[in-house]
């Protein structure tokens, strides 16, 4: 017996639209140049296969049932993705890749991420983007383990895997910063380890699934709260909730409206190197997305973008 995958071809979904359009299976017949009995018994086909009926016989009309009708519906959505993947796939072979993959770190602007998808749609390219969101080690491995083409915001030693190309984003700074009505708000300055290991940390959730995670600025034996991302951090500090450093691009916003207050501390200021990698290949070799967000991410005002720091051009 003949299975759905069968009998639901896109030369059967058409005939199946030309009866309905039609009205009859004769007049069908007629514009398919068949002869009726073998029309009818495609049919016939069709509905023991999906055992249902496609058409009303209690007529000299051929109406679609309920079945039918939605057969046709989601039949006709089937057809136009075929003709869709069709064309995807010819301008594939031109070079472009199916699908590209961009890890991008919470400390990343989204907005700045989400213009320079916007430019890269506006080329109606063959290319499905997908954008992943992880923090801290979690971006490299994304990148190492091949679940993503490139990596925007990983912070890379001299331990890093070999096989990765990487270009420098920036310098990111980081201030400790606490709200007006936290304790610390009014402590003696410079602030010690001692006195900050008394109050609650804020801390990012590293994204890494396996080895080592990364942390920045915890003091052993600290009560920690733990959340998703930088913007839940910054939030959550803005409310009082935790005490610790914060990047100075996503902060200074709340600083100036006095949401945030920046407190001097004994220990040196925190610096982080952020970068964007991809695996290596030659020129020759990539795909042309990842060579436009290569050119993109080569602007100098398109790095600073995306590290938080807006200037007067914009992107």
């Amino acid at each position: 017996m003949n299975t759905p995958r069968d009998v639901l071809t896109p030369a059967a979904l058409a005939m199946l639209q030309v009866i309905a359009d039609s009205g009859s299976f004769a007049a069908a017949a007629r514009a398919s140049n068949m002869v009726p009995s073998a029309l009818t018994y495609r049919v016939r086909q069709i509905e023991e296969a999906l055992d249902v009926l496609l058409f009303d016989r209690s007529s000299r009309q051929a109406q679609l049932t309920a079945a039918g009708m939605e057969l046709l519906r989601e039949g006709n959505s089937l057809l136009e993705e075929i003709d869709a993947i069709a064309n995807r796939v010819k301008r594939v072979a031109t070079g472009w890749e199916p699908q590209f993959t961009i890890a991008v770190d919470s400390i990343i602007d989204r907005t700045t991420i989400m213009e320079l998808c916007e430019q890269f749609f506006q080329m109606n390219p063959p290319t499905r983007l997908k954008l992943r969101a992880e923090t801290l080690s979690g971006t490299l491995e994304a990148l190492t383990s091949g679940q993503a083409d490139l990596a925007i915001g990983v912070v890379m030693d001299s331990n890093t895997k070999t096989g990765l190309q990487r270009e420098h984003l920036g310098t990111v700074d980081f201030a400790f910063a606490v709200a007006p009505h936290h304790p610390l708000a009014t402590a003696a300055e410079p602030l010690s380890d001692k006195v900050i290991r008394q109050y609650r940390a804020v801390a990012i959730a590293d994204s890494v699934k396996q080895g080592a995670s990364m942390s920045i600025g915890l003091l052993t034996g600290q009560d920690v709260f733990t959340v998703a991302d930088m913007s839940a951090k910054l939030e959550a500090q803005v409310r009082g909730l935790g005490a610790g450093f914060l990047p100075t691009c996503l902060a200074n916003p709340c600083i100036d409206s006095g949401k945030l207050v920046v407190r001097k501390v004994e220990r040196a200021l925190q610096q982080v190197q952020s970068s964007y990698a991809w695996r290596q290949s030659s020129k020759a070799m990539q795909g042309r997305a990842l060579q436009w967000w290569l050119d993109q991410l080569q602007a100098p005002v398109t790095r600073a973008a995306l590290l938080g720091v807006r200037r007067q051009r914009h992107l």
